[in-house]
């Protein structure tokens, strides 16, 4: 079964509609069309159109002069209208009518554009919403830019498929094939694309296909087979063991590579996917990304969000992907970071109490936790070996969206952390052979706040705000107030990067630093990758050695001060300073060497 199965086809004559609604007893497809006699030029009638069911519990329909800008909805059993559920855009939000998109009649402009090879990856992650102050698509392609000059090579966008209202995160959409309307319209998504490929910069996307948001969502009405009796933490499990449901989401994923040519996916939180046996669908998401890179040449890359540490999901090296994925954010490597610059050690990073230690087999392993009883995961093993694959399938980062939002406040590392040791961290993170990634505005060390914000209604609203009350409660009690209620405008204004901080210190030093540590990434690192395996890891004291043979036969070597103390004595490394200078017999507070040879 193929993507057209799902969704609004375009044919020589008009529009073919289908809906699979096996619990409906019937379904009249619904054509707005606008009313010219009316005063309000907004105002639609409706075309009503029976659809004819297969036994499968297919519902379809072909209807002549139906073109690109017909809106529509689906009646089920003349009780509640829907959209399209693989609806292509949603003018008016999830609970509006779905719009035809020809998808073909886009003219890009980067027609040779194949790509990047996953050893080139420098990832920015970020959220459309919040990046500029207009909030959208083309309003990004002005930053693009700066992005490059940086030494960013991947654009990474937090969710975009269709969730309810005007702000989210994007981990409550509901039409997994409809970019949200809020940023603007499917070709402004593809401009934004184009753009960047123009400019050299890979264009990456979260998908979520472990849940559906709570508001906009019928598929229980009409299909309740998509959901099995299991359950995730944000509602009833998608049932992939259902032929229907498992192609419903690789067309989805098809989608955004094929027609929004996104040159990569990072797949939200894939071990909360609830299947027997192991994650099986992930697998054929891969497979069919791997297809389409052969038809057409390009890299496809494809990475992983995983709290089980499943090193056998990943290989960084298999092009095209056949079944596996380029690499996976380390949630690991952040928390031993975060407890050390921090000192904080509630909740997960209860499980790194030792963080120097954590952060050397980090470095030297890529996973802390590979198969380690861990105690905030229930006292279970977590994990598996993974020092044996490429360090560039870890995705290391200091920051990242759920690192910083699911604070109570919402607020950043260089609000909590000493700016040299932020710094420091830097300075291991964006040179180390393993995979940097940064988060929107960390480049230079902005102090916008990211809370968690979202635009839901009445029951539902209430719900998250006792929610939130209730999981943070310690942070109620102290902070009172002062914590953003997630459903005000003022909490997604509070989050939007302010640009103009970029032409006064700290924020243009802070730069300066960031792309000081990308060139020499670019010229000294990156040649070398391809190849590339861990090698040891030492903590003595305070002071942090490490080396990694590279893949030209050189190796790169780490030698850092993870404390505010001087070291002396400290040995010096063969090879060549890269970064830091030569090394001196003491080693100043947070101070980073990098030596190759």
């Amino acid at each position: 079964m193929n993507r057209q199965h799902f969704g609004a086809e375009l044919t020589p004559d008009g529009t073919r509609f289908r809906l699979w609604a096996p619990a409906a007893k019937r379904v009249d497809l619904l054509i707005d069309q606008p009313h010219t006699r009316s005063r309000d030029a907004h105002t639609r009638s409706r075309d009503a159109h029976a659809l004819t069911r297969d036994a499968a519990g297919w519902y379809v329909a072909e209807i002549p002069g139906a073109r690109a800008g017909t809106r529509y909805r689906f009646r089920v059993d003349d009780e509640v209208d829907v959209p399209d559920p693989a609806s292509a855009f949603q003018p008016d939000d999830v609970f509006g009518p779905s719009e035809v998109i020809d998808h073909a009649a886009f003219k890009w402009r980067a027609t040779d554009w194949r790509g990047r090879p996953w050893h080139e990856t420098v990832v920015l992650e970020a959220h459309v919403g919040t990046f500029t102050r207009e909030g959208t698509y083309r309003a990004m392609i002005d930053k693009l830019d700066h992005l490059v000059a940086t030494g960013i090579t991947a654009l990474e966008l937090m969710p975009l498929a269709d969730f309810a209202g005007k702000r989210n995160w994007g981990y409550d959409g509901v039409l997994w094939y409809a970019p949200d309307s809020a940023y603007g319209r499917p070709d402004d998504l593809k401009t934004l694309i184009d753009e960047a490929h123009l400019r050299g910069l890979m264009v990456m996307l979260d998908v979520v296909y472990n849940h559906f948001g709570p508001e906009g969502n019928y598929l229980g009405r009409y299909a309740p087979s998509f959901f099995s009796d299991a359950h995730t933490p944000w509602g009833s499990a998608i049932d992939y063991r259902v032929p229907e449901v498992r192609a419903f989401a690789i067309g989805s994923v098809m989608s955004w590579l094929r027609d929004y040519r996104f040159d990569g996916l990072r797949f939200d939180a894939v071990n909360t996917i609830v299947e027997a046996g192991e994650i099986a669908v992930i697998h054929d998401f891969s497979k069919a990304a791997g297809k389409l890179a052969t038809e057409t040449g390009r890299y496809i890359n494809l990475v992983l969000e995983n709290g089980d540490n499943i090193a056998s999901l990943l290989d960084a090296a298999e092009d095209p992907p056949h079944g596996k994925f380029r690499g996976q954010w380390n949630d690991d490597y952040h928390h031993a970071w975060h407890v050390l610059l921090t000192g904080e050690t509630q909740g997960y990073y209860g499980d790194y109490r030792a963080p120097k230690q954590d952060l050397a087999r980090a470095l030297s392993s890529g996973y802390i936790y590979q198969g380690e009883v861990s105690e905030f995961w229930g006292g279970k093993a977590r994990g598996e070996p993974s020092g044996m694959l490429s360090p560039t399938c870890f995705i290391n980062f200091l920051q990242n969206h759920d690192q910083i939002g699911n604070r109570p406040l919402g607020d950043r590392l260089v609000s909590i952390a000493r700016p040299e040791a932020v710094a420091a961290a830097l300075a291991v993170t964006l040179i180390a052979p393993t995979t940097p990634m940064l988060f929107m505005g960390e480049e230079w060390g902005a102090t916008t706040p990211f809370p968690f914000f979202c635009d839901f209604k009445g029951d539902l609203a209430n719900a998250v705000r006792a929610g939130r009350r209730k999981e943070f409660a310690w942070a109620y009690a102290k902070y009172g107030d002062d914590i953003p209620d997630p459903l005000a405008d003022e909490t997604v204004r509070s989050a939007v990067l302010d640009w103009a901080a970029l032409g006064h210190d700290p924020a243009r030093a802070r730069l300066a630093l960031v792309r000081d540590l990308l060139a020499v990434r670019r010229q000294e690192i990156m040649p070398r990758l391809r190849g590339c395996r861990f090698g040891d890891a030492i903590v003595a004291g305070d002071l942090l050695t490490a080396h990694w043979q590279m893949g030209d036969g050189g190796t790169l070597r780490l030698t850092a001060n993870l404390s505010d103390r001087n070291i002396v004595d400290a040995p010096e490394p063969k090879g060549t300073a890269i970064w830091g200078g030569a090394l001196s017999s003491d080693l100043p507070g947070w101070a980073v060497r990098w030596h190759i040879g």
